[in-house]
C-alpha cells in the first residue's frame, strides 16, 4: 500500500465516522424539493493570468488559470454545479460579497494596477434576477494595492475592503443605484512585523507567507454594525474601529486591537451565530482562537487555542477559511498543503473540541461556503482547479464526498443566490 492509498483511507475512514450509520444523503431529494425548483447560481470569484505579471514573487499565487467571474446553476437535489456563463476578467475578482436584496454583486479585484501609487480595484454589478448574469455598473479604487476582501456593512450603505498587498483597510460608500462611490475612509496599517517562525508553527514547518509587511486580509463588521473587524496577517494582530454610520468612517477603539502570539498569522474570522463568540483562524499557526467579544465595548478577550491539523501532524501548512455553521454547532477550518477541510463540535461554552478533517480531493483548499440551505459545502481548490461538493450531515458535522466537481480555474471564492427567492 503506497502512502497516498494509507493517506486516503485514513480520511475516508474519519468521513464514515463523522457521517454515522445513516447514509449522509439519504432524504434530500424529497426534503429540498419541498422548498421550490427555482435556479440557484453561484458566483465563483477566481485569480486571471495578468496577476502574474503584476506580483511575479508571490509564491502563494497561481498562474491565474481563471478568467473572471465565472457562474454556475446549482441542482438542489444533488448539489452537482453546471457552466451559465462567464463575466470575464483579467483583475483577478478573488473575492466577491452579494447584498441582501441579491441585486448587486462586488468584486474585490487582486490587482495594483490603478493610478501612480499602484492601487487595486472593486467592481460593482447588476445582477439580472431572471438569468443571474452581471452587468458591469462601475470599477473604483480600493484605497490599497491587492485587494483580497470585501463586506457589506449592516446599514447597506457601505463596502468595507482589505487590501492585502497594500496593508490598508477602506470604506466605499454604496450609492443609491448600487455603484460603488469615492472611499470615505482610509487606513493603513502600522507596527511591528512579526517574525516569519509562528508561535504555534507545528514541528518541521517552513510555512512562512505574509510575514514581510503588513497585509490586511479581512474586514467585516460585527452584527450590529457598531464595530468594524480587520485582520493584520503580518503584524499577528486584529484591529477594532468604531464605525460612524453617518460619515462612513473608522476610529479606533479602545483598545484598538488584539494581538495573536507571534508569526502565527490572523487570516479570517467568523463570529458565533448568538455574536458572543468570535473565532479567529491564523493561516503560519495553524490555529483557531476563540474570543470572548463584548458587544457592548467591542472588546475581544482570547479563550482558548487548538489546532487545525489532527494529532502528530508535522510539517508545512497554511490555514485558509473558517466556518461556522448556521445552527452553531460546528467549526469547519481549512488546511492548505494538508488539503483537509478540519471539523470541530462547539461546546456549550464556546470551546471547541476536534472531530477529524475530510479530504478535499484537491490541491489548496482556499476557501470554501456552504449553500443556502446548509446541507451541501463548496470547497475551492485553489492550484487543482476545480470546485468539489460535500453533503453536510447537521447532526454529526461530517462531510460526505459527492462526487461532484467543478471545473474552474484558480477559484478563491464562491457565493450563492436564490433566484426563486426574492431577499
Amino acid at each position: 500500500m503506497t502512502p497516498q492509498d494509507r493517506s486516503r483511507r485514513s480520511f475516508l475512514k474519519t468521513s464514515a465516522v463523522l457521517a454515522g450509520a445513516t447514509p449522509l444523503i439519504a432524504g434530500l431529494p424529497q426534503a429540498l424539493a419541498a422548498e421550490g425548483d427555482g435556479p440557484l447560481m453561484a458566483y465563483v470569484g477566481t485569480f486571471t493570468s495578468p496577476l502574474r505579471d503584476v506580483l511575479p514573487t508571490q509564491v502563494d499565487l497561481p498562474p491565474g488559470n481563471g478568467r473572471g467571474i465565472h457562474l454556475f446553476e446549482v441542482d438542489r437535489h444533488s448539489g452537482a454545479m453546471t457552466p451559465a456563463g462567464i463575466h470575464e476578467m483579467g483583475t483577478s475578482p478573488s473575492d466577491l460579497a452579494i447584498n441582501d436584496a441579491g441585486t448587486r454583486l462586488y468584486s474585490a479585484n487582486e490587482t495594483d494596477r490603478v493610478g501612480e501609487d499602484k492601487q487595486g480595484t472593486v467592481s460593482a454589478f447588476a445582477i439580472n434576477r431572471a438569468n443571474g448574469k452581471l452587468e458591469l455598473l462601475n470599477t473604483v479604487s480600493s484605497g490599497g494595492a491587492g485587494p483580497t476582501y470585501v463586506s457589506i456593512h449592516p446599514s447597506r450603505r457601505f463596502l468595507l475592503v482589505a487590501n492585502y498587498f497594500g496593508g490598508s483597510v477602506a470604506v466605499l460608500p454604496i450609492l443609491a443605484d448600487g455603484r460603488l462611490g469615492k472611499a470615505s475612509d482610509v487606513k493603513v496599517d502600522e507596527g511591528e512585523i512579526g517574525p516569519t517562525k509562528a508561535t504555534h508553527a507545528p514541528e518541521g514547518s517552513f510555512a512562512i507567507s505574509g510575514h514581510d509587511r503588513t497585509h490586511a486580509h479581512m474586514i467585516l463588521a460585527d452584527p450590529s454594525g457598531r464595530f468594524v473587524m480587520h485582520v493584520d496577517l503580518g503584524l499577528d494582530k486584529i484591529f477594532v474601529w468604531k464605525f460612524d454610520e453617518t460619515t462612513g468612517t473608522l476610529t479606533a477603539n479602545d483598545p484598538p486591537s488584539v494581538s495573536l502570539p507571534p508569526g502565527d498569522g490572523p487570516r479570517h474570522f467568523h463570529f458565533h451565530p448568538n455574536g458572543r463568540w468570535f473565532y479567529s483562524i491564523q493561516e503560519e499557526g495553524s490555529t483557531l482562537v476563540l474570543f470572548d467579544y463584548d458587544a457592548e465595548t467591542g472588546r475581544l478577550t482570547a479563550r482558548q487555542t487548538i489546532s487545525t491539523l489532527p494529532p502528530g501532524f508535522k510539517g508545512s501548512n497554511f490555514c485558509s477559511e473558517i466556518l461556522v455553521s448556521a445552527d452553531g454547532k460546528f467549526v469547519y477550518a481549512g488546511n492548505r498543503l494538508h488539503d483537509s477541510i478540519g471539523i470541530f463540535s462547539v461546546g456549550s461554552n464556546g470551546e471547541l473540541t476536534y472531530l477529524g478533517e475530510e479530504w478535499t480531493r484537491g490541491n489548496y483548499p482556499r476557501s470554501f461556503n456552504f449553500d443556502p440551505t446548509g446541507r451541501f459545502l463548496y470547497c475551492c481548490n485553489q492550484r487543482a482547479d476545480h470546485i468539489t461538493v460535500f453533503a453536510v450531515n447537521r447532526e454529526t458535522g461530517g462531510l460526505q464526498f459527492t462526487d461532484h466537481y467543478a471545473a474552474v480555474g484558480n477559484p478563491s471564492s464562491i457565493l450563492f443566490l436564490d433566484l426563486a427567492k426574492r431577499n
